[in-house]
C-alpha cells in the first residue's frame, strides 16, 4: 500500500475550503439578517412574524439576527499543573480547552456551537505543560455589525479607537469567568480565513531547570546541533498514523540564565524558537541535552540521533518532565493583541497576587529545608545548603547501545496490515 500523504498538507488544504465556505456561509446569513421586528428574506421581502412564531424552538432567523459576530484571536496564559493537556478530546479533565468553552458559554460569548465558531487552536500542549502565549481563534459575539453587510470581508473589523470602546471587553469579561490558572491575555480581529494552527509563523519554547554540576558549554555545543532543518523522528513520540513528515524547522537554540539562585546553585533556561514542533519533541530534546549536561554522553549524539538514514530507530530513553515546560509565544504576521488598561491591571493584580503565595509557599518550604539541617559548632544552617549529598546515579547504557523502538517504516507496514484486515473484516480502524 502506498504511503499516506502528509497530514499537515492535507489539513491546510482543508483549512482553506473551511475558509472560502465560511465566507459563502456569512453571506447567506447576511441575506437573512432581522430588519427591526421583521425577518428578511434572501429577496429583501419582509417577513412579518408574531410572537408565537419566533417563540417556537425550532424556529431561526439566522446567527447574525441577534448575534452580530466578529472573528478574532484571544492569546491565553494558564499553569498546566492541574490539567489533562490543552485539548478537550484528552481523555479526562480538566483540559484547558474544555474550562475555556465553559467560560464562553456562560458569558454568552460563543455564537452557536464549537463546530460553528471556526475554531482553531495554535499548539496542543500536554498535560502538565504551561503556556503564556497560547493563542485561539474564533467567532465570538460582537457589540458592533458590519458596516457592508454584502461583504463577508466587512466581519474583518478594524481596530480603531472608537471601535475598541463600544466593542466588548473579551479579556476582562472573560478573566472574570475563568478558573485562577488559566487568564486571556489579549485579543485581535482577525480575517475569517485566519487559522491560529496554520497561520502562525513560529512558537517558541522554554525549559527552566537548575545548573547544578552541568556543563553549560556541553550542552550549548549540542543545542547548535538542532538548529536549521532536521528529521526529528529520534526526538519526538512517533504517531506513524497520522504524522508522516518528521522533518522539522529549528530557528534558535539557546541557553539562559534566569538570574534567580537558590544559594550555590543556579536556574537556567533552555530558549527552543522554530516553525513547528512534533509530539514531545522539546522535552525529548532537552533529556538528552541534560545527558550531555552530566557527561554521560557526548554532543556528538545529537549528530548521530538527528541521521536518521545511520539511525533509523529511536533508542529507547526517557523524555524529560513536563512541569518546567512553557509554551512561551506564538508569532503571527500583522497580529496585534489587544487588552484595555482595566483588563490589564486586573491581570496584573491577579498575577501579583499569586507571585506572593507563591513566594510564601517557597519561603516556608526553604524554612523547613533549614530546620532539617544538623545543628553543628561553628557551622551555620546558611552554609550547609547545597552541599546535600547527591544521589548516586544509576549506572548509564550509551543511548546509541540502547534497544530502540520501531522505525517509522515498520511502524506503517503493521499499520497497512491492520488497515486491510479491517477492510475485509468490514470494521473501521
Amino acid at each position: 500500500m502506498s504511503a499516506s500523504p502528509d497530514t499537515d498538507s492535507v489539513d491546510a488544504l482543508r483549512s482553506q475550503i473551511d475558509s472560502l465556505q465560511t465566507r459563502v456561509n456569512m453571506e447567506d446569513e447576511v441575506s437573512s439578517a432581522v430588519d427591526g421586528g421583521s425577518v428578511v428574506d434572501g429577496t429583501g421581502k419582509s417577513m412579518n412574524l408574531d410572537k408565537k412564531t419566533r417563540k417556537k424552538k425550532d424556529f431561526k432567523t439566522g446567527i447574525l439576527e441577534h448575534h452580530p459576530r466578529r472573528y478574532v484571536a484571544l492569546r491565553l496564559m494558564y499553569f498546566g499543573q492541574r490539567f489533562y493537556g490543552f485539548a478537550s478530546e484528552a481523555q479526562f479533565d480538566p483540559t484547558v480547552e474544555s474550562e475555556i468553552f465553559k467560560a464562553l458559554e456562560k458569558t454568552k460569548l460563543l455564537v452557536g456551537d464549537k463546530k460553528k465558531s471556526q475554531y482553531s487552536r495554535c499548539g496542543r500542549t500536554d498535560k502538565g505543560v504551561s503556556s503564556f502565549g497560547q493563542v485561539i481563534s474564533l467567532f465570538l459575539r460582537s457589540n458592533l455589525r458590519p458596516k457592508n453587510t454584502d461583504d463577508a470581508n466587512s466581519w474583518e473589523l478594524s481596530v480603531e479607537r472608537d471601535v475598541l470602546d463600544a466593542e466588548i471587553d473579551y479579556v476582562r469579561v472573560l478573566n472574570r469567568i475563568l478558573p485562577k490558572d488559566i487568564r486571556v491575555t489579549g485579543w485581535c480581529p482577525v480575517p475569517i480565513d485566519f487559522r491560529a494552527r496554520f497561520s502562525c509563523m513560529s512558537r517558541e519554547y522554554k525549559y527552566f531547570f537548575w545548573r547544578d554540576n552541568l556543563d553549560i558549554r556541553a550542552m550549548e555545543s549540542a543545542g547548535q546541533k538542532f538548529v536549521g532543518d532536521h528529521d526529528f523522528r529520534n526526538f519526538c513520540k512517533m504517531d506513524a498514523f497520522n504524522v508522516h513528515n518528521y522533518r522539522r524547522h529549528i530557528t534558535s537554540f539557546e541557553l539562559a540564565s534566569c538570574d534567580k539562585r537558590l544559594e550555590s546553585n543556579e536556574l537556567w533556561c533552555f530558549k527552543i524558537k522554530g516553525s513547528a514542533f512534533l509530539w514531545h519533541q522539546v522535552r525529548c530534546m532537552v533529556a538528552v541535552m541534560f545527558m550531555v549536561g552530566q557527561g554521560l554522553e557526548s554532543p556528538n549524539v545529537i549528530d548521530a540521533l538527528l541521521d536518521t538514514d545511520g539511525t533509523p530507530r529511536k533508542p529507547q530513553y526517557t523524555m524529560a518532565p513536563e512541569m518546567p515546560l512553557i509554551l512561551q509565544s506564538c508569532e503571527f504576521q500583522g497580529v496585534r493583541f489587544i487588552c484595555s488598561s482595566d483588563a490589564r491591571q486586573a491581570l496584573h493584580v491577579h498575577l501579583e497576587e499569586a507571585y506572593q503565595t507563591y513566594e510564601l509557599q517557597a519561603a516556608m518550604t526553604h524554612e523547613a529545608l533549614l530546620s532539617c539541617l544538623p545543628q553543628e559548632h561553628g557551622c551555620s544552617d546558611q552554609s550547609l545548603l547545597g552541599t546535600h549529598r547527591k544521589k548516586k546515579a544509576a549506572s548509564h547504557i550509551s543511548l546509541m547501545s540502547r534497544p530502540t523502538e520501531p522505525s517509522y517504516e515498520e511502524r506503517r507496514a503493521k499499520l497497512n496490515l491492520k488497515v486491510e484486515a479491517c477492510e475485509l473484516s468490514g470494521q473501521s480502524i
